[in-house]
């Protein structure tokens, strides 16, 4: 269940928590559909925020380092958040029949799901990482990225060897009732390479039994080794 304080990422325990989980996974595809079609038709994906995004990891005042330039396109293998005690494989998804990124199963928690046919994690754009927060059992690997902070570095491994180094910028808590999927997957400055991790949060509503909210990451490269 979500925490009665309204904290964002509060995980659903129990034997529940799957099917919270799974719900609000809904929104985050359907979102990514809607951008998606967007991108084709050029129709905005939802309404625009007003006041439904609440920035939680920007304090004012934080030195952020300068952007690298982007890097060749090579796809991930592994993902490490330091911070937060991150270290997991990435899985490439696709899309499901709905039309919307398939995540990882939950037999798979501990992974994150890249959407391989959108950016590279290196090369100019928005590379989109998703994870679920918990399974019905247990914590799942995006368990605590609301507890991430600006300042703070995401490692995305490369299939070839290299390490792209991310920097955080920005955490938000986005609710899904106006969830601007153009802003929350696109890039956020044009000829950076971005990374962009989402996974459920806000508080559970008993009335829809889906969760709010997703928590939304966004990075950008500002170092690399091993190119």
């Amino acid at each position: 269940m979500a925490s009665s304080s309204g904290d964002a990422a509060a995980p659903a325990r129990g034997g529940s928590g799957r099917l919270l989980t799974g719900v609000a996974w809904v929104v985050l595809l359907l979102g990514l559909w809607l951008w998606g079609r967007g991108a084709v038709d050029g129709a905005a994906g939802a309404a625009p925020r007003t006041g439904d995004v609440a920035a939680v990891g920007r304090p004012p005042g934080v030195p952020l380092p300068p952007a690298h330039d982007p890097l060749e396109p090579v796809g991930p293998s592994r993902v490490e958040i330091p911070s937060i005690g991150v270290k997991a494989p990435v899985v490439m998804r696709g899309l499901d029949a709905a039309g919307g990124i398939d995540p990882p199963p939950y037999a798979e928690a501990g992974s994150v799901g890249w959407f391989g046919s959108g950016t590279q994690p290196g090369a100019e754009g928005a590379a989109l990482f998703v994870g679920h927060v918990d399974t019905a059992t247990e914590q799942a690997v995006f368990y605590d990225l609301s507890a991430a902070r600006a300042g703070q570095k995401i490692r995305v491994t490369r299939t070839d060897g290299s390490v792209a180094e991310f920097t955080i910028d920005e955490v938000q808590v986005v609710s899904r009732d106006r969830f601007d999927a153009r802003k929350v997957y696109g890039a956020r400055q044009p000829g950076r390479a971005e990374l962009r991790l989402i996974t459920c949060g806000g508080t559970f509503d008993r009335a829809t039994q889906s969760y709010t909210a997703n928590v939304v990451v966004s990075a950008y490269l500002t170092d690399a080794r091993g190119i």
